[in-house]
């Protein structure tokens, strides 16, 4: 796939970027050399190869999957404008 000068135009038009008519031409390029390298990726055989969460072997902390209240309501409700019986309380709006 190449990427001409009107094709690089539309995509900073898109992207909201201000690109001046005689910097398209680099633009493509860039955009050409990046298309490029994607290729290159897609040639290696990644097969049999695991997904890596990082480059250093470690195994993520995990909590127990429980339902809880949080514990926290007098913490949330302590900045309400306006709270009752442990809830907010709002304005009527439908009569």
């Amino acid at each position: 796939m190449s990427i001409d000068t009107e094709t690089a135009r539309r995509v900073a038009k898109l992207a909201r970027i201000a690109v001046a008519d005689d910097a398209l031409p680099a633009l493509a390029s860039e955009f050409n050399a990046i298309l490029g390298f994607i290729e290159q990726l897609n040639e290696v055989d990644v097969d049999g190869v695991e997904p890596m969460t990082s480059v250093t072997p470690q195994r993520l902390m995990r909590r127990a999957d429980v339902v809880t209240d949080g514990n926290q309501q007098a913490a949330v409700l302590k900045n309400a404008p306006d709270a009752r019986e442990g809830f907010f309380a709002v304005p009527k709006v439908v009569e």
